[in-house]
């Protein structure tokens, strides 16, 4: 099928890593820190505590891992969606077949596309980032966002998707003047799982998003532009 697109203009952002590797964005408002990298305290304590169980050497082996399959799962996704002809082409079976698992969900409920990897910042929120979709999802105007998993994650597990997802929709408004309250989260699970959807509503996070942002900005002696 081909995907309709009717793509927002939006400013390209430069991403600058510090030496400490926290990435930040270059806004016409300042440098902002990414979305990505504050939301990281949230996770943080059990990341170390993982790392303690398994060994420095075997986290870095998995971490790298997983994203390097995220990555490629996400790029097969972007390019079917931008309509790109042989978009399959030199991904292994595995990311074929990932992708594959979310294929139905692609052509049934996405509608119209407006943005895919696009880049976004908020002066309210002094963060930056760059959103993987924003598109119709049963017909709502929704920040989509493609995960990967090698099994199923139960709700509380992923509340750190839905504050993301919620910042890149404040980011959206911002930036173009349009409201986005849906927020999706499709997530590719390994195995003979079904791939898992989640729907949530912007205002549902809102709130533990500013908390965290704030956080982060304490911890990092930042000052921020707004809240």
């Amino acid at each position: 099928m081909a995907f309709i697109h009717e793509t927002v203009e939006l400013l390209e952002l430069d991403a600058v890593t510090r030496d400490d590797g926290v990435r930040h964005y270059a806004t016409p408002k300042g440098h902002f820190p990414s979305i990505t990298t504050t939301l990281s305290i949230l996770s943080r304590d059990v990341i170390e505590k993982w790392k303690a169980r398994v060994g420095e050497e075997e986290a870095a082996r998995v971490s790298y891992r997983a994203s390097v399959r995220g990555t490629a799962v996400h790029e097969i996704i972007e390019k079917y969606i931008d309509n790109v002809e042989g978009f399959k082409d030199g991904y292994t079976p595995d990311i074929i077949n990932s992708f594959l698992a979310v294929k139905p969900i692609l052509d049934n409920r996405i509608g119209r596309v407006f943005a895919q990897e696009a880049p976004l910042y908020s002066e309210h929120l002094g963060v930056a980032g760059r959103v993987d979709c924003v598109a119709e999802f049963d017909g709502k105007r929704s920040i989509i966002d493609f995960k990967t998993s090698k099994k199923p994650k139960p709700k509380a597990w992923i509340t750190n998707y839905f504050m993301q997802e919620t910042a890149y929709a404040i980011m959206w408004e911002e930036r173009t003047g349009q409201p986005i309250e849906q927020l999706v989260t499709i997530i590719s699970v390994d195995g003979e799982n079904e791939p898992q959807v989640f729907i949530e509503h912007r205002d549902n996070w809102s709130g533990k998003l500013i908390e965290t942002i704030k956080q982060y900005y304490e911890e990092n002696n930042l000052v921020h532009p707004s809240l």
